[in-house]
């Protein structure tokens, strides 16, 4: 059995009565320590995740001696200024001992491929009722003076084809529009009915003859 467990800022791959180096502790020479940061578990062919770590799993160990590693030379120098300092550095360490890696409380991670099915089963639905509403909607930006955003804010409103654009009242239209977003607030929708009721009726030609005369969708 072996465990990823966190110790003192570091992670550390650990078996039982395996020898570790690591930062620092608190804890005096000879006392022991438990650690309850275990983010993996591994025992044989069960391997057992946390999220981030694993309730109740707990990696017991013992301090053996409090210690200094090995120096290391840190040379820091500025061109053409004439600074260059060297100095030393020894970390401060502490030997443990792993004695245990308890796993009680633990919750078994269901295996990738499952969960994989799982998720596209549950998604599967929500894709083909979000193509299902995509297909009712119409293309708003087809009538003159309606951008993508103000397409948008219609769309949420409830105003998401031609039919129900043109039976609105173009006050009602702009209400929507300045509660979506201040800077459409300023669009006026006048003309947006009717040029609606033509692509509802699939009055292309009547359309185009319309928006020729328009000026941003206004008349």
């Amino acid at each position: 059995m072996y465990a990823i467990v966190e110790i003192a800022g570091q992670q550390f791959k650990v078996a039982k009565d395996q020898k570790v180096f690591v930062n620092r502790l608190s804890t005096e020479e000879g006392k022991k320590v438990d650690f309850d940061k275990v983010l993996l578990v591994g025992d044989g062919d069960s391997i057992t995740l946390g999220a981030p770590a694993i309730d109740g799993a707990l990696v017991g160990a013992k301090v053996l001696r409090h210690l200094k590693g090995d120096k290391v030379i840190v040379f820091k120098k500025k061109r053409r200024k004439g600074y260059r300092v060297k100095n030393g550095h020894r970390q401060s360490l502490t030997e443990i001992v792993i004695e245990s890696i308890a796993t009680s409380g633990k919750k078994k991670a269901a295996p990738k491929k499952e969960t994989k099915k799982a998720d596209e089963k549950a998604a599967a639905p929500k894709k083909a009722a979000a193509s299902k509403k995509a297909s009712k909607a119409d293309d708003l930006k087809k009538i003159e003076g309606v951008g993508p955003k103000a397409a948008e804010a219609m769309v949420n409103a409830g105003m998401d084809t031609f039919a129900k654009v043109a039976k609105a009242k173009p006050e009602e239209i702009e209400a929507a529009l300045a509660e979506a977003s201040s800077r459409l607030a300023s669009l006026v929708a006048n003309t947006w009915p009717e040029q609606a009721a033509l692509a509802a009726e699939g009055k292309w030609d009547e359309l185009k003859e319309l928006q020729d005369n328009l000026d941003g969708g206004r008349k």
